[in-house]
């Protein structure tokens, strides 16, 4: 199936990383569009990143956009709101298009940490700041793969990576840990939480991913209907092209949970 591209620059002069691409297909078919937050790091990571599996969703009927943000922002409360102002700006779009505003959004590692913020925390509840043309539209579902529960240390944690959350939170932990408390899923789980879908690496090494299936029971015991799954022999990050058994999976098990027929728990 064919698709238009286009890319939409959040600011006017354009500022480098606000800015998110739509693929839109020649037929669309689906109620429900895409909205997508890459991974890298926080300071790395393309949108660019996602336009094979765009594609690919495309030519199951979805509208599917995916957003960078700035990679040389002070803090991850810049980088929520530049995903919450793209997320925004998608709304015009669909509104534009006449299209149900109806958006189910997905993130990988870092990706997932801003997505699952996006999701779960209403805006402005993390302490970033907004600007929004539209009244705020809630998404309706989240896919997750490879998210933090918290932005904590935990025992075990490679000393790196924790200088790179140190660096992306904007401030030592020891020194503001309510910047941390602030930037972690576990404090915005609630009964308002759009059902979600937690896909877990069976070779995870950077996130707990037990850690997510407590957020799954809790959305379940609340009667929300979140999946949680392990995808078996794939490392971290695995969902960036459809070659793999386990990628083709997911796919799938993604396109399944977005019609309301995923289960996994």
């Amino acid at each position: 199936m064919g698709y238009t591209f286009q890319s939409f620059y959040l600011d006017k002069p354009l500022i480098k990383g606000r800015v998110f691409d739509v693929f839109e297909p020649e037929k669309v078919t689906e109620d429900i569009a895409i909205f997508i937050v890459h991974g890298g790091g926080w300071w790395a990571g393309s949108r660019a990143s996602f336009h094979e599996i765009m594609e690919a969703f495309n030519n199951r009927g979805y509208i599917v956009a995916s957003t960078d943000y700035r990679l040389d922002a002070k803090d991850a409360f810049e980088q929520i709101s530049d995903i919450r102002a793209a997320y925004d700006r998608f709304v015009t779009y669909l509104k534009e298009k006449n299209r149900p505003l109806k958006i189910a959004v997905y993130g990988e590692s870092a990706g997932a940490h801003l997505a699952s913020l996006l999701l779960c925390a209403e805006p402005g509840e993390c302490g970033e700041k907004n600007n929004f043309v539209n009244e705020w539209i809630k998404p309706v579902l989240g896919m997750l793969q490879a998210t933090p529960y918290d932005f904590l240390p935990w025992e075990g944690i490679m000393p790196h990576f924790w200088n790179i959350m140190q660096d992306i939170a904007g401030a030592p932990y020891d020194q503001e840990p309510e910047r941390y408390e602030r930037l972690s899923l576990k404090n915005y789980i609630k009964s308002t939480n759009p059902p979600l879908f937690f896909l877990e690496a069976e070779l995870e090494n950077l996130f707990i991913s037990e850690l997510t299936k407590k957020i799954a029971d809790q959305h379940r015991a609340m009667g929300i209907p979140t999946q949680w799954k392990v995808y078996s022999r794939i490392e971290h990050g695995f969902f960036y092209e459809l070659k793999r058994k386990a990628q083709l999976e997911a796919f799938e098990d993604i396109c399944s949970f977005l019609n309301g027929k995923l289960k996994t728990f």
